[in-house]
């Protein structure tokens, strides 16, 4: 009697339960329901794939935040502490190579020559796109023609940059004045019409941008200088990559407004990525044009074509409108700023 109450007594209700309850036979599925769980599942799997690809759209199209505008500006800090380290550390002597400025006055009288008729040459054509772009404003016919939106418009201004530019790098070049001379003024000319409108932000903010790509221009030309002669040199590649990322994010902005996050991401790539592209160029530009006046030959002679600085200055004058155009951009509220 002890024994069989200290039984029951251990025995919890759920076990006694368990022991009480008959023991349920296992289903078995017919070939039928088989088919119909699998139709389901199916049927289960495309909705949450179609659900998810609806998310991700909904993400891409929402409205833009401003996560993608402090990468850039992030990206922007970043390479300016970097450039102004650069500067400090070449200029002060501190590498252990030497740099161009080191070498200037090693240079031969024809190296000099070369290096100030390029830049002569890169003045030149900043005064004549300015004055292109102030003789545009003061006439309503031609800025109503460089205004004009759409893609009729977009594909002409295209064509009558990269064509004049093309053109005016083919001739060959010869001293005084010539084809060669005459086709450099156009393309300045173009270039200067083309961006006669964004004066239409306001005279003021164009000459800060413009006071601050000087500032931007002469702090990388010194940094090219006082580098070793070869030092930027090797970006040719990335930067030829980078500029493919920065052309297709250009072209992206043309379909997505900066209003969704995807329209936002590529306008800042755009703007921002533009930026220390092209400041990046510049430093390479700088670096081949000495290298090219120190290593032509002084006389040309079978298919060696003699030095040309106009060529030479429209690289590094290209350099400096992209690196403007930028500036002008974030300053004017493009990369984020504008107050809502």
């Amino acid at each position: 009697m002890m024994l069989a109450r200290v039984c029951r007594a251990s025995l919890t209700p759920q076990v006694t339960s368990l022991v009480k309850s008959p023991v349920a036979p296992k289903q078995f599925k017919t070939k039928i329901q088989s088919v119909r769980l699998f139709a389901d599942e199916g049927r289960t799997t495309f909705t949450r794939t179609a659900r998810k690809r609806g998310t991700i759209m909904e993400q891409v199209m929402a409205p833009a935040g401003e996560s993608a505008f402090n990468v850039g500006k992030g990206a922007i800090a970043g390479g300016a502490a970097l450039g102004l380290g650069a500067l400090c550390f070449y200029g002060l002597g501190l590498s252990s190579e030497t740099g161009a400025i080191d070498e200037m006055g090693l240079w031969p009288q024809y190296v000099k020559d070369r290096i100030h008729s390029t830049y002569m040459y890169f003045g030149g054509s900043v005064l004549m796109t300015a004055a292109s772009g102030a003789l545009c404003l003061r006439s309503p016919t031609v800025m109503k023609i460089v205004s004009r939106q759409g893609w009729v418009a977009l594909g002409l201004s295209m064509v009558a940059m990269i064509g004049s530019g093309v053109v005016a790098q083919s001739i060959p070049y010869k001293e005084g004045f010539g084809a060669k001379q005459i086709a450099w003024m156009i393309h300045t000319g173009v270039m200067g019409a083309i961006l006669a409108p964004i004066s239409l932000l306001g005279g003021p903010l164009v000459i800060k941008a413009a006071w601050y790509t000087a500032g931007v221009v002469g702090g990388l030309s010194a940094i090219a200088l006082s580098a070793p002669n070869d030092k930027f040199l090797y970006m040719g590649g990335p930067l030829a990559i980078g500029l493919g990322v920065v052309f297709a994010s250009s072209m992206g902005t043309l379909f997505l407004p900066p209003t969704t996050a995807l329209g936002a991401g590529l306008h800042s790539m755009a703007l921002y990525g533009g930026l220390l592209l092209f400041s990046g160029f510049l430093m390479y530009d700088t670096q081949r044009i000495i290298r090219d006046a120190k290593t032509h030959p002084q006389v040309a002679y079978g298919y060696m074509k003699p030095y040309d600085p106009i060529n030479n200055a429209i690289s590094i004058y290209l350099d400096t409108l992209n690196i403007f155009v930028r500036i002008l951009s974030i300053l004017a509220g493009g990369g984020g700023n504008r107050k809502k």
